[in-house]
């Protein structure tokens, strides 16, 4: 499975391709930051983000995208740019038909080291361990994109194999659950001919 994990942002994006099964070592193919201008026109930002991506896209031909899930901030500013950017890496691999999943930070976080409150230098440690770098990678937005890529690479069988569950549920159908039906051992003897009422006929209890 290859995956390129998409830290989005307006002025750093990060994006890391990991190649690699869960329960096996894994192998990073490359690591790096589309960057803009921080006093660029908005819409020239966005473009140049989606610029870089595909050019990341058409050099690795990842299987699956993953991006970090924006999430409230108290910095309404920061949010808005960083759903921006979000949205033009999901835009990018839609395009080209490319799967896209989402995975909040403490997702990533807790798949990574083990606990969803990890700090940055905490994941960028465990990147570099889990992917047998020399250094952690710089900056922190490329480290995060990488660990996005490992975190999708080891909860996608789980995912899958729910989504599969899911699908045969509903194929399936509502079901009609039925009572089984015991034909009566013994029959009650038949009243009288004057004040004999009729026999209400047995139907299927649902």
């Amino acid at each position: 499975m290859r995956v390129l994990g998409v830290d989005p942002g307006l002025t750093r994006c990060g994006v890391g391709v990991v190649e690699g099964v869960a329960g096996r070592p894994l192998t990073m193919l490359g690591v790096g930051v589309v960057r803009t201008p921080a006093d660029a026109d908005l819409g020239h930002r966005l473009v140049a983000i989606e610029q870089g991506i595909e050019e990341w896209l058409d050099a690795y031909r990842p299987e699956f995208v993953a991006v970090e899930r924006v999430f409230s901030q108290h910095n309404v500013r920061t949010v808005m740019g960083t759903a921006q950017a979000s949205a033009v890496a999901l835009l990018c691999a839609s395009r080209r038909g490319i799967p896209v999943a989402l995975h909040t930070p403490s997702e990533v976080k807790a798949a990574v080291t083990g606990s969803g409150r990890a700090d940055k230098a905490q994941v960028g440690a465990m990147v570099t361990r889990l992917l047998r770098l020399a250094a952690p990678p710089k900056p922190a937005d490329a480290a995060d994109a990488l660990a996005l890529a490992i975190c999708h690479i080891w909860r996608a069988p789980a995912q899958n194999r729910l989504q599969q569950a899911v699908a045969r549920h509903t194929a399936k159908g509502p079901g009609v659950s039925r009572a089984p039906q015991t034909p009566s051992a013994t029959r009650a003897p038949a009243a009288p001919a004057a004040s004999q009422a009729p026999q209400a006929s047995k139907g299927r209890t649902t």
